[in-house]
């Protein structure tokens, strides 16, 4: 007899199949049911409603990508900016490909954001932790200037929401976005890093201006 484990990931899967060919509007748990053989009162056992499936989905999804940047953000071959940078930009090419492949999940994203902003802040801070961690490797190595590593995690994550779910932000074409997200992370990248002159210039000019 399958478990309920297993049952589970198969209304995961059926549901995943229905929304990317109909999209989530038009799917419904009966549908859902029906796909993976059973009563639309026994998937009622697994999940309450439509929208709990599709935040089940997106867990799923973001496990994979946080492991994913988890691992970028591990790797000791990249300087701290480059691993940064490399860990935000795989986030961007892997969530607009998978948008461009399935159009329609695009809808489950939107729901979300509207109906479980609680879920989509919660993973928001999980993101943020391993940003906040090289902010703060960066700083212990003298290669960012030494700040509130956790508020500037904050600051990052604001600068480049649009490049964590592209279509949902834009139209733009991949490498139109590219283009963006290189001049973003260049300007962030020049106002973390560390200069030796800052603490030299900072104070004659404050005394010019005010001779002035």
């Amino acid at each position: 007899m399958e478990d309920k484990l297993a049952t589970r990931d198969r209304i995961l899967h059926a549901a995943m199949n229905r929304i990317k060919h109909y999209g989530y509007s038009k799917t419904t748990m009966a549908e859902i049911a029906s796909d993976c053989g059973m009563s639309p009162g026994n998937i009622y056992r697994f999940f309450e409603a439509k929208i709990d499936i599709a935040e089940a989905m997106a867990r799923e999804h973001y496990a994979l990508e946080h492991s994913a940047m988890a691992q970028i953000g591990r790797r000791r071959d990249l300087p701290v900016d480059k691993r940064l940078r490399e860990m935000l930009l795989r986030r961007m090419r892997e969530n607009y490909q998978m948008f461009e492949e399935n159009a329609k999940i695009l809808e489950v994203a939107e729901v979300l954001a509207r109906e479980r902003p609680l879920f989509m802040n919660e993973l928001i801070a999980l993101e943020r932790v391993g940003i906040t961690a090289l902010v703060e490797e960066g700083i212990a190595l003298g290669l960012f200037a030494d700040c509130n590593a956790e508020f500037t995690a904050e600051m990052i994550q604001s600068a480049t929401i649009k490049f964590g779910l592209p279509q949902l932000f834009s139209n733009l074409t991949l490498p139109k976005l590219e283009r963006e997200f290189e001049g973003v992370m260049q300007l962030l990248l020049n106002g973390l890093y560390a200069r030796r002159s800052d603490a030299a210039t900072a104070k004659p000019k404050a005394m010019t201006s005010a001779e002035q």
